[in-house]
């Protein structure tokens, strides 16, 4: 009997029965967990996040429930695992870019053109293009990892005396906030004139990094390989230094 006068259930009974043992979970499998997330991927980059079903995946990955929550918690985990898995495709990109660069300037100057890339090189787009754009919207995790090598610039700058009072991790945020808004226009109107867009957000970000006049129109008249002029549609609105909450107080 249970405390409650009430008969024991057969599951009741059975588990708690001396001879009985529970089933133990099994740990982790890195290839299975590799295997889920090249199906997940694949889902993603053909039918985008909301297209996501976790039976469609394990049926192309030949898996079962229970490999799924072996490694997962659930659909949600698994986005964003698919996420960061996409966006650290994108970081290699762009740390191929800037390490070519002489200075902590011209690096993140790299690092913004390679994220504009995404909104107007087709075959970037192709690549990586709308699930690593929402990866950035919807997981916290895939944005800190697309961060990583603009701050650890910001912070060589910083120490180097090229950046002016800045906090790294802030300064990294503002400015893949003014990136993040000229693809989101892009995308909205598909019409833009991407030098323009390159040239402002440079402007916009580098004034607010202490970098002066002279520097940065050195950076923004080199221009960017592939870079096409073009009628324009979605400028960003320049008002001034875009990075002044950045500062240290």
């Amino acid at each position: 009997m249970t405390e409650q006068g009430a008969p024991l259930t057969h599951r009741q009974a059975y588990v708690g029965h001396p001879g009985v043992q529970r089933r133990k979970k099994l740990p982790p499998d890195p290839d299975v967990r590799r295997a889920i997330l090249a199906a997940a991927s694949k889902s993603v980059r053909e039918h985008g996040v909301r297209g996501l079903n976790v039976a469609a995946v394990l049926e192309q990955a030949r898996l079962s429930t229970r490999a799924f929550y072996r490694h997962f918690e659930s659909k949600d985990q698994l986005v964003e695992a698919v996420f960061v898995e996409m966006t650290r495709a994108e970081v290699l990109q762009l740390r191929e870019k800037m390490v070519a660069a002489a200075t902590p300037v011209e690096a993140v100057a790299a690092w913004i053109d390679g994220r504009l890339e995404l909104a107007f090189d087709e075959n970037v787009k192709a690549q990586l293009g709308q699930p690593s754009l929402e990866a950035q919207s919807l997981t916290s995790a895939a944005q800190g990892t697309l961060l990583e090598p603009l701050i650890e610039e910001l912070q060589r700058g910083l120490e180097l005396g090229v950046f002016k009072d800045i906090v790294p991790l802030t300064a990294a945020k503002s400015i893949h906030g003014v990136v993040w808004a000229a693809t989101q226009q892009r995308r909205a109107t598909n019409y833009c004139d991407r030098d323009e867009v390159r040239v402002r957000a440079l402007h916009f970000c580098l004034r607010g990094l202490g970098v002066t006049k002279e520097v940065i129109e050195h950076i923004a008249a080199d221009g960017a390989p592939g870079f096409a002029s073009g009628p324009s549609r979605c400028g960003l609105v320049d008002r001034g230094p875009g990075l002044v909450a950045n500062r240290a107080t």
